[in-house]
């Protein structure tokens, strides 16, 4: 259990928070490439609590601006896209994708008052079909992370999905690192004796009660759901959190699982997901199937989303959310086609961390050795911010990216006895050559 100022701390993002300074000093994902258009229209965007704008320019550079220009505080969403700049719509004032101030039309002496202000202008950097922004103070940004999800060829943004979440940004990352929970919501009506013994995901039907391996890592945490699997050998479920709020999550075999989340902060009751997935753009969707190749039914189905509008939170809302139940479906529920009656495993995450509350008391929990994935996590994002807030010290990973390298999802099959963590140090060096050592130093 933690106390009600450690709950505090972990989830408020706003400007001047400890967390919220902490993921400042990362590089987070702000939007698709593919939403901005040169010299088209600039575009709401709503990141750690503040107001921004995004847009490309004419020579196809993205800006992403507090949303309010520096002269009369207008709104520059109203302004015009035009000629390598936005222009306020309330006085002609106009600056480039770093803030700097171009023209100021309705001064007869252009010298004479504020020709050096600035918007408040964020550094950019496009990779993967990505937009990333970096809200932090240093004036040269650190590198980006070397996940593989991003780092590997991607030909274009069809392998990544957007989805809003109504719900505090913590307790969405949390699901993403709780393990047992599959069983039960995602895969509670799978019948496990028509399942395919030499399909790792079987395990994950039979035995309900793993046993849970933590480790604190260079780049964050690492777990373990730990099985038995065929005679002579056990099944390994890992996921990796990296700071700030990377999940590379366990949904295919780890050789070939180049998959990440991204769990970033609208503001402290709103999280956008980016799930980056190098399979979807082939149409190759990891579905479960039991032996005979039928799809186990209430497990896949893309999602829907409401129309975009241009407020705050007008972009990637589902269609299915609280308002309707998640689209709850009773009786599919009770002919055993659904644990849930909720359909599709995204949608059945939403609907539990949606209606836990905005932001979760965790006061009130009761925590088992199930969570210690979860327990973890916490403390080792409450000593990160603690420390930068305390100190200006941050995790090694945020300057040597390659730390990243060492993380990863998926499912292993070991010999019985192998210990988790080298089970996983061999399967990475197969994948990387050596790791350098998986254990933190």
């Amino acid at each position: 259990m933690i106390s009600a100022a450690e709950n505090e701390l972990l989830t408020r993002v706003g400007r001047g928070t400890p967390m919220g300074q902490f993921i400042r000093q990362f590089w987070a994902p702000a939007c698709l490439s593919s939403e901005l258009v040169a010299d088209g229209p600039q575009m709401r965007l709503m990141l750690l609590g503040e107001k921004l704008i995004a847009f490309r320019d004419t020579g196809g550079r993205v800006g992403i601006f507090h949303h309010l220009c520096p002269h009369r505080l207008a709104s520059l969403f109203l302004g015009r896209n035009e000629d390598h700049g936005i222009r306020c719509a309330y006085h002609g004032w106009k600056f480039d994708v770093d803030g700097n101030c171009l023209d100021q039309p309705n001064l007869p002496d252009k010298n004479k008052y504020p020709a050096g202000v600035k918007a408040t202008a964020y550094k950019t950097i496009e990779r993967g079909g990505l937009v990333f922004v970096y809200m932090g103070e240093r004036a040269v940004a650190p590198p980006l992370p070397e996940i593989d999800a991003i780092t590997c060829e991607q030909p274009d943004d069809r392998n990544i999905a957007l989805t809003q979440r109504d719900c505090n940004w913590l307790q969405a990352l949390e699901g993403d690192v709780d393990t047992s929970h599959l069983g039960f919501l995602h895969a509670g009506h799978i019948d496990a004796s028509k399942m395919d013994p030499n399909d790792a995901a079987t395990y994950t039907v039979l035995n309900k009660a793993p046993r849970i391996n933590v480790s604190e890592m260079p780049f964050g945490t690492m777990y373990s759901a730990q099985r038995d699997a065929m005679a002579g050998h056990e099944h390994h479920r890992f996921a990796s959190f990296i700071f700030p709020f990377w999940v590379l999550y366990p949904s295919d075999r780890m050789e070939r699982n180049l998959s990440a989340n991204a769990w970033v902060p609208i503001d402290d009751e709103h999280t956008m997901i980016f799930n980056i997935d190098l399979q979807r753009a082939s149409g190759n969707f990891k579905s479960l199937k039991y032996a005979d190749g039928t799809v186990i039914p209430g497990m896949a189905r893309p999602l829907e989303y409401l129309p975009r509008t241009n407020d705050w939170m007008g972009r990637w809302r589902p269609v299915k959310n609280r308002s309707n139940d998640h689209g709850l479906d009773r009786e599919m529920q009770r002919r055993g086609e659904s644990y849930t009656g909720i359909v599709g495993i995204p949608l059945q995450d939403q609907a539990i961390q949606e209606t836990m509350d905005p932001i979760i008391d965790r006061t009130q929990e009761h925590l088992a050795s199930s969570d210690r994935m979860v327990m973890l996590t916490r403390r080792v994002l409450l000593k990160a911010a603690r420390d930068y807030r305390d100190s200006g010290k941050l995790p090694a990973v945020l300057d040597d990216p390659s730390l990243c390298r060492q993380a990863r999802g998926g499912d292993i099959i070991s010999e019985k006895g192998t210990d988790w963590l080298d089970a996983y140090e061999q399967t990475m060096t197969a994948l990387h050559g050596p790791a350098r050592g998986v254990a933190a130093e």
